[in-house]
């Protein structure tokens, strides 16, 4: 509702202005009355009115001085004035502050309602145009600021080749005023088991939050934007603010790593692309910081990596040592042997002298093509799409490795686990047969038939897997059910000596006392 202050030196007449509007129906209430400007004005200043009602003669601060300093104050506030004839002029001179609307003693309801009507729907006007501005503006930050990430995603895309300093000022808002462009990435790395989509995405706006405040403070011109678990900074700044730069996101990462016990399992590293001097070079610049980012296989997350080593480049070596390790680990499906050929792995790459990183990275992920195609019989692709992204969030050396042997295992066990149902295929096939059949004269040579085996081959595999042969098995079905019927119905024994698949009643009879110790017509007495 719209908020109305009424100021008079004369009590009656606040009363009276009060009694003769219906300030429901206009969408108005009184926020409060004053008897002299100066109360008028500290109200005013607390209450925020939207509409100002008052005597153009008062002690204190006469209506004409308090008119202009509360138009100082709240420029959109309107006024009307009470005058009586003796005092017209006085309101006339009002006019100077942008008022032109007067009630003249003694007040009438229809003019008081009228003119309150006219001001209540300027008011709304004005509110409103300002609502769509804001809204407008509001909506213009957001557009230009998913135009400034969108420039972090291209150069993390490498999509940099026609980039100019006028292209990143016109299509992109990014200022240049400094000589020198350079990328940062920052990598997250979490266990997914442990960690989930909220708790990273809150990790990644305080990551944004914090990196971009103290590049701000640091004077450096800069846009930031996450794709998955890596953030990439595009910063402009010149030489002179060179250090000051390094020294805010060496703070901003210290920031980050002090907090990551409140985030969870969660690690940081971050890495420095190179110097460009034109914005065509950011793509240069970005590669060069995902080689170092790789470094913190080496060093540990939490550091900042501003170099790319040559690497020792002999790997191959290493490799083709797994890769006899893995071939007899895969031919036997051995989980165990396969992680020991992972451990030496580990253990040989980690003793290496000058290895690096990305050395370490591009034998992790050869080892896991390597252990796949020997495998043979699986989704090659999907499967190494997984291993990847798997890696990819190791912040150490150790864990990628330890991240191959589980690979290996979880492949292998779904092997073995394909090749068990196979085997067990005949099982289930014969005991469908016989829930089926029962009531029939079944014999093993019917069951193997169905099932596509030998006898001696099935009568073997049967026993193996359920722990007891095809006759003792079909015996224990038959008189399950007999002793269903014998509970739930009244039919006769010879029945249901017939319905679970026995012509002779003598037979049946001994069959039933050996498996339940009791007779049929005793179970049915005991249990029926």
């Amino acid at each position: 509702m719209l908020k109305v202050l009424i100021a008079d030196d004369e009590r009656l007449i606040c009363r009276l202005v009060q009694i003769l509007a219906d300030w429901e129906a206009l969408g108005m209430e009184v926020a409060g009355t004053a008897e002299n400007g100066l109360e008028a004005l500290e109200k005013i200043r607390q209450l925020e009115p939207d509409i100002l009602i008052t005597d153009i003669r008062m002690p204190g601060l006469g209506g004409l001085e308090l008119i202009e300093q509360a138009k100082a104050l709240r420029p959109e506030l309107e006024v009307i004035i009470i005058s009586g004839y003796a005092h017209f002029e006085y309101a006339q001179s009002a006019i100077k502050f942008g008022v032109g609307n007067y009630l003249l003693k003694p007040i009438k309801k229809e003019e008081l309602m009228g003119t309150l009507r006219t001001l209540g729907e300027r008011c709304l006007a004005r509110k409103e145009a300002q609502v769509k501005s804001s809204l407008s503006l509001e909506s213009r930050r957001k557009d230009m600021e998913r135009i400034r990430a969108s420039l972090a995603k291209e150069v993390l895309g490498r999509e940099t080749a026609g980039l100019t300093e006028k292209r990143l000022e016109e299509e992109y808002y990014f200022d240049c005023p400094g000589e020198l462009y350079q990328v940062f990435l920052l990598k997250l790395d979490w266990d997914p088991r442990t960690v989930s989509r909220a708790a990273v995405e809150l990790v990644r706006e305080k990551a944004r939050e914090i990196l971009v405040s103290a590049l701000e403070k640091a004077g450096v011109q800069a846009v930031f934007e996450f794709e998955e678990s890596v953030g990439c900074g595009v910063v402009n700044y010149g030489r002179e603010t060179r250090d000051s730069f390094r020294r805010a996101l060496r703070d901003g990462l210290n920031e980050l790593d002090g907090r990551k016990h409140l985030f969870g399992q969660v690690e940081f590293s971050l890495a420095l692309g190179t110097e460009e001097r034109e914005p065509s070079g950011l793509g240069q610049s970005v590669e060069y910081a995902r080689a170092a980012l790789w470094e913190r296989w080496i060093t540990g997350p939490g550091r900042m990596l501003e170099t790319v080593p040559a690497g020792c480049g002999g790997g191959q070596e290493l490799l083709d040592r797994y890769g006899r390790e893995i071939q007899g680990a895969v031919e036997r499906m051995d989980g165990k042997e396969g992680r020991l050929a992972a451990e030496h792995l580990k253990e040989a790459a980690l003793s290496t002298p000058e290895i690096c990183g990305r050395d370490l990275q591009e034998l992790v992920s050869a080892a896991g093509r390597l252990f796949v195609s020997r495998l043979g019989n699986v989704d090659m692709e999907t499967c190494l799409l997984d291993f990847a992204s798997r890696v990819g969030q190791c912040s150490r050396g150790e864990q990628a490795f330890e991240e191959l042997a589980a690979f290996q295992e979880g492949l292998m066990e779904g092997i073995l686990a394909i090749r068990r149902n196979e085997a067990l295929r005949p099982v289930r096939i014969a005991k469908q047969y016989v829930q089926q059949h029962f009531s029939e004269p079944i014999t093993l040579e019917d069951v193997c038939e169905t099932a596509g085996f030998s006898v001696s081959y099935f009568s073997a595999l049967f026993k193996k897997e359920t722990g007891e042969g095809f006759s003792k098995y079909l015996t224990r079905v038959r008189m399950e059910e007999a002793k269903t019927l014998l509970r739930e119905t009244n039919l006769p024994v010879a029945e249901i000596c017939e319905r679970v698949g026995y012509s002779d009643r003598k037979h049946f009879t001994a069959l039933f006392h050996k498996m339940a110790g009791l007779n049929p017509a005793e179970y049915r007495k005991l249990y029926g």
